[in-house]
């Protein structure tokens, strides 16, 4: 947020200044970036990854410094790569070799890319993207390769979808086609940023099971899908799959007719129905990092998408305009996910049940949903309490070393002690 933008928000919202006075005093990043020791290309990313992820920037520069720039590029190589996906202006027969060659553009020093169109927010990105390729190739070869190997296979899903956009004019057809539309775009991610975190030995080797970074990448996937529905369709994009919304209209326009707005609330909590059978694996994978500032990494982004979610939730506003969650709310949200995952879990509990109370009775999915929402939250106790007996046990594991310890150091005392004594006593003895 700029200084004058922040100004004017919290004017206008005092009940919420309290929070960001409580993030500014509270909060100490665990990793500070050095930028005496950066180049100017890495400076340049670093701008880059202000302008282009501004909310996703402060955890990524918070980072440890070992994965700091890795990530910082990795999120710039994909970004090209999406703005190029998104641009409907460029026509097929240019977007598809560009999306499947680009892992190839990595290895050509000074490419960049001039064909988006004026008005394409990231366009400058990729008109200066020779500054991202020359900090690519001064990664270590392991990380190089995780990253190559992930804008590859997402370049290819994102061209593959494309085509059957061009051949079919619809962009997702069954739920199948959705999950694994999101996976190209979002899961794949994940892995890549799984194999960062073991390749750093900072992350456990149980990271690498494909169900919980399949669910990370998805969950945030499907709940920009659910928030941005109006931009996407006013951009003639369709990513809300066929199999769901076909089950409450006769077209996918009718979302936007007024006429039709219970019929389309139905849908949109079909939709988070949807999203939220990632939640389980989502948290099961935090609770498997174990470095403080990549656990802040991976769960403030989790929360917020499930506070979006919940604010997405039979929101009629989502057919007129994106819908966001507050800067406080924000704010507050990246106060509560950035100390341990029982923060994060409460956080979870909260939005979950949030949805629960909003479920309408008439909804075709009500119970579907109610029992979606319960079994989050016992999952969520459950790994809870693991959490904390893992603490105890670790505390208790503490406190008998230490309490070993002392026995060492009073049974070696002891041993010098006597070692003393007896000395004496055979001196004396002489």
């Amino acid at each position: 947020m700029g200084v004058a933008e922040d100004a004017l928000y919290f004017a206008f919202n005092p009940n919420q200044l309290g929070v960001l006075v409580q993030w500014k005093l509270r909060h100490v990043p665990i990793h500070k970036r050095d930028e005496t020791q950066e180049s100017i290309t890495a400076k340049i990313c670093f701008k880059f990854l202000d302008q282009t992820g501004r909310s996703f920037s402060p955890v990524v520069k918070e980072l440890h410094p070992e994965l700091l720039l890795p990530v910082c590029v990795f999120y710039l190589i994909l970004r090209g790569l999406d703005t190029i996906e998104d641009d409907t202006s460029i026509p097929f027969t240019i977007k598809e070799p560009l999306l499947r060659s680009f892992k190839d553009y990595l290895d050509q020093d000074g490419w960049t890319f001039t064909g988006n169109r004026p008005e394409e927010r990231d366009r400058a990105l990729l008109e200066q993207f020779d500054n991202v390729i020359t900090e690519f190739r001064k990664l270590k070869p392991a990380y190089q390769s995780i990253i190559k190997d992930v804008t590859d296979r997402m370049g290819n899903g994102m061209a593959d979808f494309a085509r059957k956009a061009v051949l079919e004019d619809v962009s997702v057809s069954s739920v199948e086609d959705y999950d694994l539309y999101c996976w190209h775009v979002a899961g794949i991610v994940g892995e890549g940023l799984t194999q960062l975190f073991v390749e750093a030995e900072m992350g456990e080797r149980n990271l690498t099971n494909h169900s919980l970074y399949r669910s990370m990448g998805l969950l945030l996937q499907k709940n920009n899908i659910i928030r941005d529905i109006r931009e996407d369709f006013d951009n003639g994009r369709r990513f809300w799959p066929r199999e769901i919304w076909s089950n409450h209209v006769d077209k996918f326009e009718d979302l936007f007719e007024p006429k039709y707005l219970r019929n389309a609330l139905n849908c949109s909590s079909e939709m988070v129905l949807n999203a939220m059978e990632h939640v389980s694996d989502t948290l099961s994978y935090l609770a498997g990092l174990r470095e403080q500032s990549v656990f802040n990494f991976c769960a403030i982004p989790q929360s917020m998408a499930l506070a979006t979610l919940e604010l997405c939730f039979r929101n009629p506003v989502i057919f007129k305009q994106n819908a966001k969650i507050t800067k406080g709310d924000a704010l507050q949200l990246m106060v509560e996910s950035s100390q341990d995952l029982e923060g994060v879990v409460k956080v979870f509990c909260r939005y979950v049940r949030r949805i629960k109370r909003k479920n309408d009775p008439v909804d075709p999915n009500f119970l579907r949903i109610c029992i979606a929402c319960e079994e989050i939250e016992k999952f969520a106790e459950t790994l809870e309490l693991k959490s904390v007996e893992l603490a105890k046990k670790k505390t208790i594991q503490g406190k008998d070393h230490q309490a070993m310890s002392n026995i060492g150091q009073v049974i070696a005392a002891l041993a010098v002690s006597s070692i003393f004594v007896l000395g004496t006593s055979w001196l004396i003895a002489q």
